[in-house]
């Protein structure tokens, strides 16, 4: 079926994070919100139909996947990614920030340092540092725009905090780097030297632009997954974040088994009812949806990257090379980040997640979703232009 993403849909007055929690996040009432990682679209509808067939049923007890479900989520990363994963390396989660900080608390101990490379998305400090551990920045280089590991001081850095936990973002959000097979092998081989677990988050490994392609660090070589734990989940893909559904795999034995035990501490079981039902069905039927999805996010990439060199003097894009988040350097302009903050939610009333939510390295940078209906993007940009001027 051909899917309509340019309907505007009015998501307020249901609770929704992005719409009705404006006043509460300490902004204005008539911000448009372009800021957290959710899509303004409708989700396919193979996976309404499974979601309305269970509620129709009636009956919300406890659930358990079977091997349906397992063989639905591993069927996508054998056609989309080439990875073949085995049922026993499956540990299901509510969520993959859930699993960071789970994972935190079962590979590392209070004071230990957690390595990772700011700018980068924020959960990943908070998991470090509720947590009571040394937050360890290797941050990324931004060369000629584009961001770049430095990976003689991300070794360093292991080396003289004793790091033992590894953080990657992989695609990288917020910059939109999607990490090449060499890159990966040598992040690999320094951790696999210095006996460094990497936790790879990989939420975002669908959305992937013309030219670039995602490899799941743990499918490059049998030394790589025995220090991984790679983090999925349909929530970023198919839009169904507030299921709480992820899927953690852990090909480690030992590694799995310390993994499992930090998520029996948090006293978590099953997973949702319907987000089991809405995974399955997503991996098995929202292909066609999401191909579609696709081209339109990149013609709004496009409209944006256009809009933004004709039409927003001193703000510049920062190339991605995957997600739909994109991420604009705004330090030109030559402001205090008060002054920005005042620009973009007083002058331009819009809610975008400031670059220093990512760490010093984000400073004078913006995050913007540009998964939205394009009419809604324009508007975004509209009411900047105008504020800029």
């Amino acid at each position: 079926m051909k899917y309509d993403f340019d309907q505007i849909i009015d998501r307020r007055g249901t609770s929704c994070l992005k719409y009705d929690f404006a006043v509460e996040r300490g902004k204005r009432e008539d911000v448009l919100p372009l800021w957290v990682a959710d899509m303004d679209f409708r989700v396919a509808e193979p996976i309404l139909k499974r979601l309305h067939a269970c509620v129709d049923h009636g009956i919300f007890g406890y659930s358990e996947a079977k091997d349906d479900y397992f063989q639905a989520v591993a069927g996508w990363y054998r056609e989309h990614f080439d990875w073949e994963v085995k049922r026993n390396w499956l540990v299901k989660t509510p969520g993959v920030v859930f699993a960071i900080a789970a994972a935190v608390r079962a590979f590392t101990e209070k004071g230990d340092g957690v390595l990772l490379q700011q700018p980068v998305y924020y959960p990943f400090s908070e998991a470090i540092r509720d947590n009571g551990r040394e937050l360890v920045n290797s941050p990324l280089k931004l060369v000629n725009g584009h961001y770049e590991m430095d990976f003689d001081d991300l070794e360093r850095k292991i080396v003289e905090h004793k790091v033992t936990l590894f953080l990657l973002c992989s695609p990288h959000n917020p910059v939109g780097r999607v990490w090449t097979e060499e890159e990966l092998r040598r992040i690999g081989d320094i951790c696999v030297k210095h006996g460094v677990i990497v936790v790879s988050d990989e939420i975002h490994s669908d959305f992937v632009w013309k030219g670039h392609k995602h490899t799941i660090f743990a499918s490059l070589s049998e030394k790589y997954a025995d220090i991984s734990v790679t983090c999925t989940a349909p929530s970023k893909t198919f839009n169904l974040a507030g299921l709480q559904t992820s899927n953690i795999f852990i090909p480690n034995r030992e590694l799995r088994h310390r993994f499992r035990k930090a998520v029996d501490q948090a006293g978590y079981s099953q997973l949702n009812t319907m987000g089991l039902v809405a995974c399955r069905a997503a991996y098995e039927e929202g292909g066609e949806w999401l191909e579609q999805l696709k081209g339109y996010l990149q013609e709004n990439l496009a409209f944006a990257r256009d809009y933004i060199a004709n039409n927003l003097p001193g703000i510049h894009l920062i190339e991605p090379e995957g997600t739909y988040l994109i991420w604009l350097d705004l330090r030109e302009l030559g402001l205090t980040e008060a002054e920005r903050e005042d620009l973009i939610v007083n002058k331009a009333k819009l809610w975008l997640d400031s670059g220093a939510i990512f760490g010093k390295d984000g400073e004078g940078f913006e995050r913007i979703n540009i998964a939205c209906p394009r009419a809604t993007l324009q508007e975004a940009f509209d009411r900047l232009a105008e504020a800029l001027k």
